[in-house]
């Protein structure tokens, strides 16, 4: 209740003040501002406080004014408004509104002849579209644009023409006329441009929000991609706003660049448009001189400006809209037209109009009053202020500052070029590539465990793992040539990554979809599906599928020296041998030989097996075989013998120094035409998603796809298939299993296995390469592969190749066995057999030695003691015979039994049974 009196009295004074100066000053003017400008009428009471102040322009003479607030989209209140000032007598009306109610008040002035300094007034700061007032050469125009022509469409196009941009998106705020940008739009699209426009709710959040839940994966990441490059043309609030939500999001990244275009930005919001984004980014603003002489900054010629307004660390100032800057010069413009007519005294007096009355007349002093302020001229707070013979003001500066690529907050600001209408730009804006100087930047890489092109060579507990490998040395090698550092970690999944259900991908690749790393390096495939969500550079080796298998494993076996001659062999010979002797004593016992004189031998059954294995063996024999019949038999035999010995020599050779056991797997043919060794591969991976594209594709003319893919998706792949790499590794090493994955993988390890059990087998020819996966949209992109071409053509890459993958390398990666090519020494296993024989031999005849022993004693323990003087008596006849010389007989049966005696010893003696006496 206490403040409705203080408000009466307020006014009650204030009208007695305004009838005062009215009476007193032959100088009024008019003022219609925006109800939602407060300010301006601050500056505007400012103005003609300083102008009546200075007593050089105006002498003794005081500026009165009248000021009136209406609502800018109600031009029948804007006129109303108008008029009612006209009434009370002004010589000039200032409006500061929108161009919905400009239009109304320009026909006013026109009908009544009043000077109307119009200054165009956005709503909230939103970016000014042009008004479209109709400008005639007569001489009734009595409107002039203090502001000057919007020129965004011109300086638009000249920075996307300047930064060779040919596909961007435009954001617009709900307050800003998008006609405004018509003529920009219509000359972009004759270009062959590709621009697209969105209009940015009030609710961001919101509308965000909309995106992610009415978009797939695809759609989202072809957004993502439009806003690489974007135009926002809001008030500075929303574009605060709005850069925080695609921040936060992650709809952005660094490598985005966008054009922040509004005449009202200041130099508070551009700090905090900066410190809000990441990537590129360019502000165009309006600008205006500022004196280089500090103590000048608030001098305009003969005028003092107040300190409120010039003096840029004042709170005040640098919350000052554009509106708010020519409101002030305005006013000090027509202080300056005023001072003219004084001094040229061509003074009019003010004229009380009515706007009401049908036959009312205009203000017979207008045209002399609007001419003197047309050819006039301050220099204010905006520069020079003037008009051209059009009723405009030509004199407009455009500044365009920029930052760099990089995603760290508070990064610098500079300057790059200027524009106005008539030099046009001055300065480069060319978007360059980013050049080899990469130093200060710091990428995040995202990895997968895959030998040998990312390993783990350190693991400090508390420290950060530290990583080797192929990949690692590329990495490396562009790190020390472009100069940016890196922090690695390995993907949460532990995968490369593939699509999922809901559209989403997971692994190394979905790290790089979220935005949550920069570059993805490991035995990373460029697919057609990975290349829609992500970039990757040119191939840095190439790629191909192969296969794992487990070597043939030498056994040992200690009867190898039998191994030349099959079982049935051995058994034919055996057979043979026994077949031989038998017929051999058979043909002596038809017809025996005739047998020397002294022979020891007999042709037993026992005797003739021993000569003919003894013949065999190439040892010889020791029975005489005299007849014709034995002799060609033993002929037939020899040569058998020579025969099948060379053969067995000749066999045995090979065998023991080339083990000739190859597989019959050598191609990706062979392993889909068999079905004894199962394979598979990493499941969801790119070799599954390979196979299974060529396996199920109707149109495939090689049907090893399809046979490879029937074993690989038995049981819906779970049967064949592991979730690792290594898993697949370790089943081939410990079972029957063959593993398809990448060639380079599986060479690698087929070369460092400590016991050489592996071999490959694979395709010769690459259809597709490693590469390194950025960001979709990555201004690095460009510049790696770049870099990676250059390694290639001068060799460094052949040789970070060759560290990991020798020539010569412990293992033989393409054979199936591990076989001697060389002859060498034999060892101990390879006539482990022949010992064995040799030592069986050796238990065996000791054993019949104790049991011809154990025999012979038995039998001779069963003799009868009667034998005693039977022996005793051959005993004295053998010493007889030995004492007693032999005379020759005169009978023929004496000597022929006298020969027979002594021939056949004593034995024939002690069978007679008597002693033999002397002739």
């Amino acid at each position: 209740m206490e403040v409705f009196p203080l408000l009466l009295f307020l006014s009650l004074w204030w009208s007695r003040t305004w009838d005062l100066a009215t009476a007193d000053s032959i100088i009024h003017i008019g003022a219609i501002f925006d109800e939602s400008a407060k300010k301006d009428d601050e500056v505007f009471r400012t103005a003609v406080g300083d102008l009546n102040q200075n007593e050089e322009i105006l002498q003794t003479e005081k500026i009165t004014f009248s000021v009136t607030f209406v609502d800018g989209n109600n031009p029948f209140q804007a006129v109303q408004e108008a008029c009612e000032l006209m009434n009370q007598g002004i010589l000039a009306l200032v409006s500061s509104i929108g161009c919905t109610s400009a239009g109304s008040l320009q026909s006013l002035a026109d009908a009544m002849h009043i000077p109307h300094l119009f200054i165009q007034r956005s709503t909230a700061g939103t970016p000014r579209s042009g008004c479209g007032l109709t400008r005639s050469n007569r001489n009734d125009d009595y409107t002039l644009s203090v502001r000057p022509p919007v020129y965004l469409n011109e300086v638009i196009l000249r920075v996307v023409t300047e930064y060779a941009w040919q596909k961007f998106i435009i954001f617009y705020d709900s307050e800003y006329d998008i006609r405004g940008i018509q003529e920009f739009l219509d000359k972009v699209s004759q270009q062959g441009m590709d621009v697209a426009l969105q209009k940015v709710e009030n609710n961001i959040n919101k509308m965000i929000t909309t995106l992610f839940d009415t978009m797939r994966i695809e759609e989202l990441n072809r957004y993502r991609d439009t806003l690489r490059r974007a135009i926002l043309v809001m008030n500075p609030a929303t574009a605060k706003s709005f850069i925080s939500e695609v921040v936060e999001t992650n709809l952005v990244a660094f490598d985005c660049h966008w054009i922040i275009i509004n005449e009202e930005i200041n130099d508070v919001d551009v700090q905090e448009l900066v410190r809000r984004s990441i990537g590129r980014l360019t502000i165009i603003r309006q600008t205006f001189p500022v004196p280089q002489n500090i103590s000048q900054r608030c001098f305009r010629g003969n005028h003092r400006i107040s300190s409120t307004l010039c003096d840029p660390k004042d709170p005040f100032a640098q919350s000052m809209e554009i509106s708010n800057l020519y409101i002030y010069d305005t006013v000090l413009l027509l202080a300056n037209a005023f001072h003219k007519k004084l001094e040229d005294r061509k003074w009019h007096s003010m004229a009380s109009l009515s706007c009401i009355r049908k036959n009312s007349k205009p203000w017979q002093g207008g045209r002399s009053m609007l001419e003197t302020i047309k050819k006039g001229g301050v220099n204010g707070l905006t520069g020079e202020l003037e008009f051209a013979e059009n009723g405009g003001n030509p004199n407009v500066h455009f500044e365009i500052l920029g930052t760099n690529y990089g995603e760290e907050l508070g990064r610098g600001v500079r300057k790059l070029g200027c524009w106005n209408p008539v030099t046009g730009l001055n300065g480069s804006l060319t978007d360059k590539k980013l050049e080899n100087n990469m130093r200060g930047v710091v990428l995040r890489v995202v990895t997968v465990l895959e030998e040998p092109f990312v390993m783990v060579s350190e693991n400090v507990l508390g420290k950060p793992k530290k990583y080797q490998g192929f990949s690692i040395d590329v990495l490396d090698a562009l790190s020390n040539y472009l100069g940016f550092n890196y922090e690695i970690y390995v993907a949460p999944d532990h995968k490369y990554g593939s699509p999922q259900e809901d559209g989403t991908w997971n692994g190394l690749v979905g790290e790089l979809v979220f935005k949550r790393a920069d570059i993805g390096i490991s035995a990373l495939t460029i697919t057609p599906d990975r290349e829609n969500v992500v970039d990757f550079t040119t191939r840095y080796m190439d790629y191909s599928v192969g296969v794992l298998l487990r070597r043939a494993e030498k056994t040992v076996d200690m009867f190898a020296c039998l191994a030349p001659f099959d079982l049935s062999l051995w058994a034919c010979i055996a057979g043979t041998v026994l077949l031989v002797g038998l017929l051999v004593y058979l043909l002596n016992w038809l017809n025996p030989p005739r047998l020397q004189m002294g022979s020891m031998t007999s042709t037993t059954l026992y005797n003739s097996m021993w000569f003919v294995y003894g013949s065999f063996v190439q040892q010889g024999g020791e029975v005489p075989y005299t007849t014709l019949a034995t002799r060609m038999m033993m002929g037939a035999w020899w040569l058998f013998a020579l025969i099948v010995i060379s053969s067995y020599t000749a066999n045995l050779a090979a065998f023991l120094t080339i083990t000739r056991i190859e597989s019959s797997i050598q191609s990706l043919q062979d392993l889909s035409k068999q079905t004894d060794i199962p394979y598979g591969t990493v499941l969801d991976s790119a070799v599954y998603q390979h196979v299974r594209m060529k396996g199920l594709n109707p149109f495939e003319r090689d049907s090893m796809y399809s046979q490879m893919w029937r074993m690989i998706n038995r049981s819906n792949g779970s049967e064949n298939n592991v979730l690792e790499s290594q898993a697949g590794i370790q089943k081939v090493k410990y079972g029957n299993y063959a593993f398809v994955w990448d060639a380079a993988v599986l060479e690698y390890v087929a070369i460092n296995d400590p016991d050489c059990s592996f071999y490959t087998v694979g395709n010769t020819v690459a259809d597709r390469g490693y590469g390194i996966a950025l960001q979709h949209g990555s201004p690095y992109r460009d510049v790696f592969s770049q870099r990676i071409l250059e390694l290639q053509q001068s060799g460094d890459m052949d040789i970070l190749k060759h560290k990991w993958w020798p020539k010569n390398g412990q293992c033989d990666l393409y054979s199936s066995v591990d076989a001697k090519q060389k002859g060498g020494a034999l060892d101990i296993k390879s006539l482990a057999g022949v010992f064995c024989i040799l030592a069986a031999g050796i238990v065996l005849s000791c054993l019949i030695a104790v049991l011809e022993t154990w025999w012979s004693r038995r039998k001779g323990s069963r003799v009868p003691s009667k034998e005693a003087p039977a022996l005793q008596n051959e005993t004295t006849i053998s010493e007889r015979s030995n004492a007693w010389p032999l005379r020759p007989c005169l009978k023929l049966g004496s000597n022929t039994w006298k020969h027979q005696a002594s021939s056949h010893g004593l034995h024939q003696s002690s069978q007679l049974g008597r002693p033999l006496d002397d002739p």
